[in-house]
């Protein structure tokens, strides 16, 4: 299984967390450096705790599935800064 296909799965335990508040995930790219890249959509892209889903869910959730993750990082969110 693909680096990319593995970050899905990852993605798709924690998906309907955020779809039930009306956001959604997307994974932008994954870097030669293995930094994963996502965009919040939705509820996400606006709310205040998305930095604390990003950080307490969606990272903790790439990096225990997929070990050679480096970080994660929501480009949105840091545009946002």
């Amino acid at each position: 299984m693909s680096l990319t296909e593995q970050v899905e799965e990852a993605l798709e335990t924690i998906r309907p967390y955020l779809i039930a508040d009306g956001g959604n995930v997307a994974l932008e790219e994954i870097t030669p450096e293995h930094v994963v890249k996502l965009r919040l959509l939705g509820n996400c892209s606006s709310c205040k705790m998305s930095f604390m889903t990003m950080k307490a869910g969606i990272e903790q959730a790439i990096m225990k599935a997929v070990p050679e993750i480096k970080s994660v990082v929501a480009i949105d969110l840091a545009e946002q800064e």
